[in-house]
């Protein structure tokens, strides 16, 4: 009979459902690396949210309050070989496009450092925001002799422009949420104290009665799709998710709403 190792049975991701919210916290201290097992984890939350009703919005962050995630594990990289690395890259950029075109608001709470394969999960996300003064961002692979191969060139260069993510990536150099900011790596920095509520009070301006969540669903959807493609393709996505939008009870609440001069009550229907 097969036995289980503690490893196979270590929950190394957190998964939970408050208010609408699916909490999905990395959680491999100190430093929430991750390993082949923990993508897993990983994968199959995002799979789990996506394919819950009643879940309108994936928050991710990490474990502790020191780091988001440092990347993955380079002591596992160093121990294998070339072919399980290349797989290992492979499932982990399946998987951040699985989250990046789940029709879901995401939003990465970076909670601490988060640096290479970590900036590469933050950067799947839809939305970002940092806890002040909690650590650093960077792609420092260059360091290793490798290149940020989670869809992290491609990611970088499309929020900070070619040149400045080659140069980002080529010196290695960390820097602070602040500079994030700046570069729009980052959308938002908040304060230290009370960190995780505040982010949750955020999300939770997306999930009904608040807001129409198919509608930001489709939002990202359509943006998300219709980026790389002409833009004829594009305007004929966006037509397609608008038509969708169109029939649903929650368009017909809010124009109602709008006629009416109510606040709209939305049901995600």
């Amino acid at each position: 009979m097969a036995t289980t190792t503690a490893t196979e049975t270590k929950t190394l991701v957190n998964y939970r459902v408050e208010d609408g919210i699916a909490v999905i916290e990395l959680c491999d201290p100190p430093a929430n690396t991750y390993t082949y097992e923990m993508n897993r984890q990983l994968d199959e939350c995002i799979l789990k949210a996506r394919m819950d009703n009643d879940v309108y919005v994936l928050l991710l962050t990490g474990a502790g309050d020191k780091f988001f995630s440092a990347g993955a594990n380079i002591k596992m990289l160093s121990s294998v070989d070339p072919t399980f690395k290349y797989y290992f890259c492979l499932h982990a950029n399946e998987m951040l496009l699985r989250l990046e075109h789940t029709p879901k608001l995401v939003i990465a709470a970076i909670n601490g450092h988060c640096v290479g394969g970590g900036l590469e999960i933050a950067m799947a996300a839809d939305i970002r925001i940092a806890r002040r003064d909690a650590g650093k961002v960077g792609l420092p692979e260059i360091n290793l002799g490798v290149l940020p191969g989670t869809g992290g060139t491609q990611r970088l260069s499309r929020i900070v422009g070619k040149s400045k993510a080659i140069e980002l990536m080529v010196t290695g150099n960390t820097f602070t949420f602040e500079e994030a900011k700046e570069m729009g790596i980052v959308n938002d920095i908040y304060e230290r104290d009370n960190f995780m509520e505040n982010i949750m009070e955020y999300a939770r301006q997306f999930t009904p009665p608040n807001k129409a969540a198919k509608a930001v669903g489709n939002i990202k959807r359509s943006v998300q799709s219709g980026w790389e493609v002409p833009m004829e393709s594009a305007l004929a996505i966006e037509r397609e998710l608008q038509q969708r939008l169109f029939a649903s009870d929650d368009a017909k609440e809010g124009l109602a709403a709008y006629v009416e001069k109510r606040p709209a009550t939305f049901k995600a229907k």
